[in-house]
């Protein structure tokens, strides 16, 4: 009897499970029909339950009294991995809420097999962290104990661009050379792949795979920018203390503009900071602002506005985000040219990488016959434009956006595991 197996992609915005039905790859429901659970998850103080994905941004979004956590990927290999966050009366390791995560995928997984499954295949970026080689195995190992604890014996990982090339593979029917582009809510991976069905079916592909890059640029980062640039100086983000000898300190600013760090504002010495910043602030009123949003906890609330803001202006030309809080009402008017300017200089990072993965492969760009899109963040006009431009000549295929990685994650366990 083969053994069960199967794909997970823990992903910083939103997770999928892969497995094997009928020789063909497909994503297994975890959120009623829904193959996408969007990584969040809310601590109930009500009733001390726990909810994970749409149920829980819902919870927080209804005001029930809680803590919600969101890109908890985006840790891994940072020093937050290492501490523990309070939840009521209990102190959480970062990592364990991670393992809770992982525990909901495991038991979705096996609900869909029918049986135990402790073989499994972990998508990982090309890069956990950027120019840290240590910080990145770190990483790695801390998914991988997370894992492990959740009862998965048998572990191996692949590279994110490279599932999302085995799930491009699957539909080709003559030899490419393949730009595999996976730009995902922390990451961007890139990928050159030469893909075949002939080459489809071989055990080993380490000599089809000419280059593997990828920079810690993705989607929370440009809702962190957007939310830094257009949102933050509504609550007096850059401006001046009383004396006019200086801005007020920016750190908190920052920290509530940026998913994994919200939760740290939500403390009696970072509102006890905030107090003796609005004493010295010339806009005293702009910091009550601020402080009316931290104490509502309402700052996973504003990054969700902005997140939806930024996905609004990848098709339009205007959004607003609207804040109606009793002691902070204020709306923030952000255009699609603002968007590409506040993100242009990241873009322009990771499009560089892209040329450097082109480098590395050895091939000049015109041998590039198809590019492989997949990931939320190709949306991104900028992004997609300004990736697309080095490759002019090359078929461009889009892939699904949230599922490609998790569906060639369970054709890499397929012949890892079957």
């Amino acid at each position: 009897m083969r053994p069960a197996f199967g794909g997970i992609d823990f992903g910083t915005s939103n997770s999928t499970v892969g497995v094997i039905e009928n020789g063909r790859p497909r994503l297994v429901a975890l959120e009623g029909d829904s193959v996408t659970l969007p990584s969040a998850i809310f601590f109930n103080f009500e009733d001390n339950s726990t909810a994970l994905g749409r149920r829980a941004i819902g919870d927080y979004t209804d005001g029930v009294e809680g803590r919600l956590m969101r890109a908890l990927k985006s840790v891994l290999g940072s020093s937050l991995a290492h501490e523990k966050t309070r939840i009521k009366a209990r102190s959480i390791a970062f990592t364990d809420i991670i393992g809770l995560f992982v525990h909901h995928l495991k038991e979705r997984l096996e609900s869909h097999a029918g049986e135990a499954v402790e073989n499994v295949v972990l998508g990982r970026p090309v890069q956990f962290v950027d120019d840290d080689p240590k910080a990145d195995a770190e990483a790695q190992a801390e998914l991988e104990k997370a894992a492990r604890k959740q009862g998965f014996k048998h572990i191996d990982f692949q590279y994110e661009p490279i599932a999302a090339a085995l799930d491009y593979e699957h539909g080709v029917n003559r030899e490419e050379l393949a730009l595999i582009v996976d730009m995902g809510g922390g990451t961007s991976d890139f990928s050159i792949v030469r893909v075949s069905p002939e080459r489809a079916a071989a055990s080993d592909r380490k000599g089809d795979i000419l280059a593997n890059r990828g920079i810690h640029i993705g989607g929370t980062d440009f809702d962190r920018l957007l939310s830094i640039a257009h949102v933050m100086p509504e609550l007096g983000y850059l401006t001046p203390t009383k004396d006019g000898k200086r801005n007020l300190p920016a750190g908190y600013f920052i920290d509530l503009a940026t998913w994994q760090r919200i939760n740290l504002l939500y403390t009696p010495k970072a509102m006890l900071d905030l107090r003796q910043i609005r004493f010295e602030a010339a806009r005293q009123d702009l910091v009550d602002r601020m402080i009316e949003v931290v104490e509502q906890r309402y700052g996973h609330a504003l990054a969700t506005k902005v997140e939806r803001a930024k996905i609004a202006l990848t098709d339009g030309d205007e959004a607003e985000i609207e804040v109606a809080l009793p002691g902070a009402k204020f709306a923030a008017a952000l255009t699609r040219q603002g968007l590409e300017d506040t993100i242009r200089a990241e873009v322009g990072r990771v499009t560089k990488t892209v040329a450097d993965t082109l480098a590395q492969a050895g091939v000049r760009p015109a041998d590039i016959t198809a590019v492989f899109l997949t990931g939320g963040s190709t949306a991104i006009p900028l992004a997609r434009r300004s990736i697309l431009s080095l490759v002019p000549q090359a078929e461009v295929v889009q892939g699904d956006a949230f599922g490609s990685v998790g569906l060639g994650l369970a054709l890499d366990a397929q012949r890892k595991f079957a």
